[in-house]
């Protein structure tokens, strides 16, 4: 434990033919420790700390603030088999209704788009927005090779949570705090990169968005999965407004110290398309008939149209 990098971290690039890259000023490095800058990325608990010292200054109201909030919302658990049980079973019953559309998105990505990468020839698959680790985990336990990537890592909600997994996978996946605008891989790596549950926090959509392309092979997957859209822009700025006024009765902070986009627009993701010069294909899972009524319920009662859950998918 502690900051010391083990046998088995230190190993880690080079057993999955992973190449890294200095976060500081983007040179490849061989190992953890860049030769151009000097930065050397960390190691705690068998998590790489690829976050140089003005972004960790940067995120760290955020996390403060989120893991405070997520900590009231009863998320995570001190047993294994809450963990083990995700996305499929909250077994906490705290977040049931969040968990069971987690697991058909995770689904449908799994019969439509994860289908297209061999498992056998690489399978290497970006978790971004990692979270506790849980889609990493079902992607290791499905024959993938994945990496997890997340600014968060507690032992309860966050990438250190991933602990529980070794009862089922011993040899855990990588683990990587980290920004997605600008993560510690070399280009042209990944099978795929998934976006789980996280773009929306991104504080400039093509930055981040450039990224996933970058580390992404020709002819690889780039995913957005369970972010937030809206028909138009106001919708979007609503739900922010409305949530930042919940927040700040029940735990006292808007959660804003950073300023994330939030939400999807076709605007906004015509935008990137035409920027990247990719087209974006838009899949929508089933996720049951009361969430299929909640547009039509909020028109009859005067509210403002609730956020929908698409999936995205562009090729590099």
């Amino acid at each position: 434990m502690g900051t010391q990098l083990s046998a088995s971290t230190s190993n880690l690039a080079a057993h999955l033919e992973l190449g890294l890259r200095c976060p500081s000023c983007r040179a490849a490095v061989d190992g953890l420790s860049c030769d151009s800058c000097g930065f050397q990325m960390g190691v705690s608990d068998d998590i790489v700390q690829a976050l140089p010292p003005d972004r960790v200054t940067h995120y760290a109201q955020f996390i403060h603030d989120y893991e405070r909030i997520r900590a009231a919302e009863g998320r995570g658990s001190e047993d294994d088999e809450f963990y083990l049980g995700l996305p499929y079973k909250d077994a906490s019953g705290m977040n049931s209704k969040q968990w069971r559309i987690r697991a058909r998105s995770y689904d449908y990505l799994q019969k439509h788009l994860l289908k297209q990468i061999p498992r056998s020839d690489g399978g290497l698959i970006l978790d971004l927005g990692a979270g506790n680790g849980w889609m990493s985990y079902r992607l290791a336990t499905a024959g993938y090779k994945p990496v997890a990537v997340d600014l968060l890592t507690n032992d309860r909600d966050g990438l250190g949570a991933a602990e529980h997994y070794r009862k089922l996978i011993p040899k855990l996946f990588p683990r990587f705090q980290a920004e997605l605008a600008c993560l510690p891989f070399q280009d042209a790596q990944f099978d795929a990169v998934i976006f789980n549950a996280s773009f929306h926090y991104s504080e400039d959509y093509q930055a981040t968005l450039g990224e996933a392309l970058r580390c992404v092979r020709k002819s690889g997957l780039v995913i957005i999965s369970d972010t937030p859209w809206y028909s138009s822009e106001d919708s979007g700025q609503r739900m922010v407004s409305e949530r930042q006024a919940h927040f700040c009765r029940s735990y006292g902070t808007a959660s804003d110290s950073i300023k994330s986009l939030e939400f999807l627009t076709e605007e906004r993701l015509r935008r990137l398309e035409e920027y990247f010069s990719i087209q974006m294909t838009a899949y929508s899972p089933y996720y049951g008939l009361q969430w299929a009524a909640r547009p039509l319920l909020a028109k009859l009662r005067n509210k403002r149209e609730p956020s929908q859950f698409r999936i995205f998918a562009a090729r590099r």
